[in-house]
């Protein structure tokens, strides 16, 4: 009997070490969808957009974003990689009110306003800082 309760101890420690682990709370937190930067002659922006629903709106804490936004973030995140990978980058034209940097993991793509209107998913990228920075983070936009 000795030997089978001696051959079964590390299970035990092993499970009671699990049980204390999950009773812990553990503070997984969940990956960056994309660090967004808005500059030019308006507000500065800077946004960290989080796979976990929420957004840090220039260094504050994070704040919860409604489903739909966090959906729209991750479609955003996704049709975004592609221009990523290739470190798209537009310089400014003439015009330009705002400049805006988004890094991705796949890269970075940097654009200005005046780039939007011939490429549908920059104009969704500076489509959703507006609202993201009005609606989440009580931002003017």
């Amino acid at each position: 009997m000795g030997g089978v309760k001696g051959r079964n101890a590390p299970l035990a420690l092993v499970a009671l070490a699990l049980l204390a682990l999950g009773g812990c709370g553990l503070d997984v937190q969940s990956p960056d969808l994309f660090l967004l930067t808005r500059s030019g002659q308006g507000p500065k922006l800077t946004m960290v957009v989080s796979d976990g629903g929420t957004i840090r709106c220039n260094g504050s804490k994070p704040k919860a974003m409604s489903d739909a936004m966090l959906i729209q973030a991750r479609d955003l995140s996704d049709n975004l990689a592609q221009d990523a990978s290739a470190n798209l980058t537009l310089p400014p034209r003439p015009g330009t009110i705002f400049e805006f940097r988004i890094k991705l993991q796949q890269g970075m793509i940097t654009f200005s306003d005046r780039d939007t209107s011939g490429h549908k998913v920059l104009a969704q990228a500076e489509l959703f800082a507006v609202q993201a920075a009005q609606q989440v983070c009580g931002l003017s936009g």
